[in-house]
């Protein structure tokens, strides 16, 4: 796929970017001298702390409160990004060998990170009925090697939440089977069929836990490298973890002065830009709702937050020659369902966030050639 996309911009072809998740190539408005906080002269002196400057993670800690949740700076350890933190947290809770359990379909990094740490990434189903559900029962059935569960909420493509009710059940997993609860929330500010997202998992959980977020979805700011990873459950076992991770982090010291001196003020001025990816993912989830509506044989999968929208269509081709004969016939890129390790097919895989007139004009031609 990638060598045809690189052979038709050689030849100039113009290609509708469907696959397109940065949010600096979207066209999205950043306000003016957003980045103007990293040149401040407070950036020159370096003073290393293992889990970042404290004023960096006050303002972590603050910026949680307007999801209500409630976070002590001191469980709050920045890291360069959550690939980062999860690297940290597998030297954490696994030996070599050792399992953690990961959803499918996902995006396809965890059996990276996993080989990358010697652990094993044992998947579990994410099921569609109406909306996306865990295999709960599945994940009891865990191999004995397993010291972790990772959910994705909301998941990435499948846009599905960590319901109230999957987390008790998965809590209860955790506490019998001495698990922690590691939650990737990284697209948590952006609900759109979620009418009262779960977020904040580390802040509400009665187990060990992990909340893992950062600027690059938060802010939308990927190429400022800070993320954060938040440390929740019961006080001995919470502490008995920062500590551990301390020593982690202290042997990193991978978060840039700069990003952290910036972070208060970023996190402020987010909001506008927070509001506009908002924007821009209601509206093309709607157009695409409407197009695909005319279509009996496409279906619109709930997606209930996120960037990404997942349409299941008709099964005349494999996906792969599906995306290949759209982009060769169309120029139009999506990513095909195999990428994301869906178990059946055919389903085409999309973001949100291209500026809404080359949206509109791709939607309409991909669905007006997939039921073709």
């Amino acid at each position: 796929m990638s060598q045809a996309v690189v052979a038709l911009r050689a030849e100039g072809a113009q290609i509708a970017d469907l696959t397109e998740s940065n949010p600096t190539c979207a066209a999205i408005p950043y306000p003016d001298g957003l980045l103007a906080s990293l040149g401040a002269a407070e950036a020159l002196r370096y003073e290393p702390h293992p889990f970042g400057r404290p004023s960096a993670r006050d303002a972590v800690a603050a910026d949680q409160r307007r999801r209500g949740a409630r976070v002590d700076p001191a469980h709050v350890a920045l890291t360069a990004s959550s690939s980062e933190a999860y690297s940290w947290l597998f030297k954490l809770l696994c030996n070599p060998g050792e399992g953690v359990l990961v959803p499918r379909p996902s995006y396809p990094l965890f059996e990276h990170l996993t080989a990358l740490e010697g652990v094993r990434a044992h998947p579990y189903a994410l099921e569609y009925h109406g909306r996306w559900a865990i295999d709960v029962d599945a994940i009891a059935a865990a191999p004995q090697d397993v010291r972790a569960v990772l959910v994705v909420s909301p998941n990435n493509p499948t846009g599905s939440y960590l319901d109230e009710e999957e987390l008790q059940r998965l809590s209860s997993i955790c506490r019998k089977r001495r698990w922690a609860l590691v939650a990737d929330e990284v697209f948590a500010d952006y609900p759109l069929d979620a009418v009262h997202p779960l977020t904040d998992i580390a802040a509400r959980s009665d187990v060990l836990s992990f909340t893992l977020a950062g600027l690059s979805k938060s802010v939308g700011l990927p190429q400022l490298k800070l993320g954060w990873c938040i440390v929740g459950g019961p006080t001995h076992e919470r502490d008995a973890a920062l500590a551990a991770l301390e020593l982690i982090a202290d042997s990193y010291l991978s978060v840039g002065t700069p990003v952290q001196v910036a972070v208060p003020y970023l996190l402020d001025a987010g909001a506008s830009i927070r509001a506009a990816i908002q924007e821009r993912i209601r509206h093309n989830l709607a157009t695409l709702r409407r197009a695909a509506g005319r279509y009996p044989a496409c279906e619109l999968l709930r997606t209930e937050g996120g960037w990404s929208a997942v349409l299941r269509v008709p099964a005349t081709r494999n996906e792969e020659q599906l995306a290949l004969d759209l982009l060769r016939t169309e120029r139009i890129l999506v990513h095909p369902g195999y990428f994301f390790d869906f178990p059946r097919e055919a389903y085409v895989v999309m973001s949100l966030l291209p500026p809404p007139d080359l949206f509109d004009d791709a939607v309409a031609r991909l669905l007006g050639f997939v039921n073709s």
